[in-house]
Formats: structure tokens, sequence, C-alpha cells
């Protein structure tokens, strides 16, 4: 599931998360220092990543692998992973001799923090000062590249770098909705007239999957809707308890029961996973798809149709973040290796080119990005950025929320489970998984 120069004017205000300075070691080992020069003959790195080859994201770093190889004179082995994969085994895999160099991983207290925390990440802060990534990165998206001693986001030591922003907004079928006589909603109220109306018309509304994260990210999206920004807060960083029976959750969850119910989202979604959301709207099945804007680039090259972009209509929040990370395990055998090539994809010509392709840089220059449609992905998440929009994601808190939100909301979706004992099963999980962070309250 993504820019400083670009889209990221304005530092998101959140109290709790006091960025720090660099400070701290890197290297490899604690006592070196970092050099910029690298001379990688005779040697590979090894990357690991999730991005399809279509992606701004894996169009930008297949360009950062020649470019790496041709100034280092090292070579790149490219070990391709699903997202699911890193996710599941990286404890285990960066705990062994089979640790890549440098990989993509997922940000926040549940992922990256959990493994900083664990001593299976290598801290960057002296890689970060040799190569000034800091002065590359607003502070809002530092946020999700420091962690302190317990994991949590937002202050202590780097241990990822971001070179992408990310967010999530409706994807819609523009010939569809032009077919059916649908608006563009601007308001919550439109947004459920706009369903009824395609439902009435024989057409499901929302590609959806319960299985992985989309329905997930909707039903946060529901949450921020009668948010505000305290509630974001101490939902990601334990300032205060979160009330699961409170108006934020218990809206969010009633309304996936009552658009489901409605035929809004169809029956099917328990078992789909992302892929199989995201293929219904690029084949035309689906008139909207709320996801993330790592789809763009994808929908780009092969949806087939006139297709467009809104943000959740009425909320002043979003789900986003930074991108996902680059981090650089313990264990690796080449850490100056990684480092460069961190560096090469936060140069500009790499970071353009992702602008171009539909990715949110981090670094580019804004007078090089000359697509429309990229334009428009960085509009909107210019939009949220400056009315301080980024609300993180419904997972992050802790290592296993991300499983309990979707099996939660699939006993929703079967009918196992009322609204009501969804929310609080959800509450039950979320408070123990705060509490073996922190120790409780």
């Amino acid at each position: 599931m993504r820019s400083a120069r670009l889209a990221l004017g304005a530092a998101i205000a959140v109290s709790a998360l006091v960025l720090s300075g660099c400070g701290g070691s890197s290297g490899s080992s604690d006592n070196d220092s970092v050099s910029t020069k690298v001379d990688g003959k005779g040697r590979t790195l090894t990357l690991w990543h999730y991005e399809s080859d279509t992606s701004a994201m894996g169009v930008a770093w297949n360009a950062a692998i020649k470019e790496f190889e041709k100034e280092t004179g090292a070579k790149v082995k490219f070990e391709p992973k699903a997202f699911e994969q890193i996710r599941t085994t990286a404890s285990q895999v960066l705990n062994s001799d089979k640790a890549p160099d440098v990989m993509e991983y997922n940000k926040g207290n549940a992922t990256a923090g959990l493994l900083a925390s664990q001593g299976l990440l290598g801290n960057l802060d002296k890689a970060v000062k040799a190569y000034g990534w800091d002065k590359k990165l607003a502070a809002s998206l530092q946020t999700t590249a420091k962690y302190d001693d317990k994991g949590v986001m937002g202050s202590g030591s780097y241990y990822g770098i971001p070179n992408y922003g990310e967010y999530v907004e409706f994807y819609y079928n523009k010939d569809l909705f032009d077919k059916y006589g649908v608006k563009v909603p601007t308001s919550a109220d439109e947004l459920e007239q706009a369903m009824a109306k395609f439902k009435a018309a024989g057409v499901t509304p929302l590609a959806e999957s319960a299985a992985e994260y989309p329905l997930g990210q909707l039903w946060y999206q529901l949450a921020l809707s009668k948010a505000d920004r305290d509630w974001v807060t101490d939902y990601q960083t334990y300032k205060n308890k979160v009330d699961f029976s409170g108006p934020e959750i218990s809206y969010a969850t009633q309304t996936i029961k009552d658009w489901q119910d409605k035929g809004y989202i169809s029956k099917d979604a328990t078992g789909m996973k992302a892929e199989d959301a995201g293929v219904s709207f690029i084949n035309g099945k689906a008139p909207m798809f709320f996801s993330g804007s790592w789809w763009y680039g994808r929908f780009i090259d092969e949806a087939k149709f006139n297709w467009s972009t809104f943000l959740y209509p009425g909320a002043s929040m979003s789900p986003g973040s930074s991108g996902n990370i680059w981090v650089v395990p313990e264990k690796a055998e080449n850490k100056d290796l990684a480092y460069k090539f961190i560096d090469i994809t936060m140069s500009s010509d790499i970071q353009n080119l992702m602008g171009n392709h539909g990715g949110v840089p981090v670094a580019a220059d804004a007078s090089a990005i000359t697509d429309p449609k990229s334009k428009e992905l960085i509009g909107n998440f210019t939009t949220l950025t400056d009315k301080d929009g980024i609300g993180f994601y419904p997972d992050w808190p802790t290592p296993t929320f991300y499983d309990q939100i979707n099996a939660g909301l699939q006993e929703l979706l079967n009918g196992t489970k009322s609204p009501a004992d969804v929310n609080k099963e959800l509450g039950s999980e979320y408070q123990d998984g705060v509490d073996q962070i922190t120790g409780g309250f």
C-alpha cells in the first residue's frame, strides 16, 4: 500500500509524534562511519520488494537498479516477493543468514516498528546524516521512518527511508457513471445516492475485498469521517484509550453492514483478496474501488475505459502516509551497497520518473511532472496534506491488528457477528496488543 517537494508542503501535526533529530549509529557496525563513496566491483546487492513492474515504484526502481550497477560496478540480485510473503515471514528470515541487503517493508508500529524493537533492522541514523536524506523528507514522512525502543513511530532513530507517499481514495469508472447518469458525489449523502442508483440498475457499486486490506481501509475511512485529529493520535500512538463503542468505530462498522445489506458490497467480498477487487475494477465490472494510490500506475496501463478519482466526500481525513520504506536488515552483508541503492532511488531522475508514472515522489522536481494523470494524483494528495488530512492506517497500532480487522469484517459480512460484537472483539484485541507494547496505561 505513498511528496516532500511536490505534495507535502504542510507537515502533519500529530501532537504525540514528536520528531527528534539525527544521531545514533549505522553502517557495517556500530562504530563504523558511513561513506558515500562505494566500490561494488565483484559484489552483489540482494534486493527484495513487492511492487509490480508496471507500477510507478516498479518502473522507477528498475531504472534505479541500472543506475546503481553503472555507478558502483556491483550487481543486483532482485528477488521479487509478495506483500503477504514478506509480512508473514520477515521476523524469521531477517533473523537468519538469508536476510537480503535491502528490502521494501510496511511502515508503522506493527510492522517496521516491531522489527526495529526486536533488533532485526539496522539503525540508519549515520546513513541519513551522510547522505542527507532528512533534508529530502518532510516531517510527516519522517514520522514513519523513526521508531523508539518500543517500536512506536515518530521518535527515536531512523530504521527506514520512504521515497514515495501514498493515500487512499475512490477510483471511479467514468464510462459507467455516464452510462447510468450518476454524478460524482461531493458529500456522504451523495455517495449513498450514487451507490443506490447503481444498485437499482443491477450494478454492484463497490469492488471490495474482506480477505485483505481494501475493506479494512474503507472501514477506517468511515471512522475517520466522524473523527478528529486527537482521535487519530490516540488510536495510533496510545496517548489515550480508544472507545470501540464510540461514535467513530460504531458508525464505521454499522455502515459496512448496512451497505452490504443494501447490495452495495458483494456477498463474495468475504473471500476476495485485494487483487480480486482491483481486477474487478480493471475489467469494468465495478464502477468504484476504494483503495490506495499504489494502484494508479496499474490502472493507467490496464484499464481500458475512462476513469478518474475523488477523495472520500465530506471527510477531512483519509488513510495515508509515507509509502512503504526501504529497510536494511541488521544481518545484511552489504549495508554500504544498500545505502547507495536507497540514495539512488531518492535522486531527482528516479523521483521524476516515478512521478510521471503515477507515483507520489518525495523529492521530484515539480516542473518535471508532465503527465496529466500524475498531476491529478499528486493534486489530491496535496489537498489532504494542506488540511492535515493524513490519517495513517487502521492496522498500524499492533502487530496482529491487520489480521484481526480482516477477520472481524469477514465475520460481519458473513453474518456470524453483529456490528456491536465485532466492535467489542476488535476493541479487546486492539487493547491487548497495545498493552503488550506499552505495558499497559
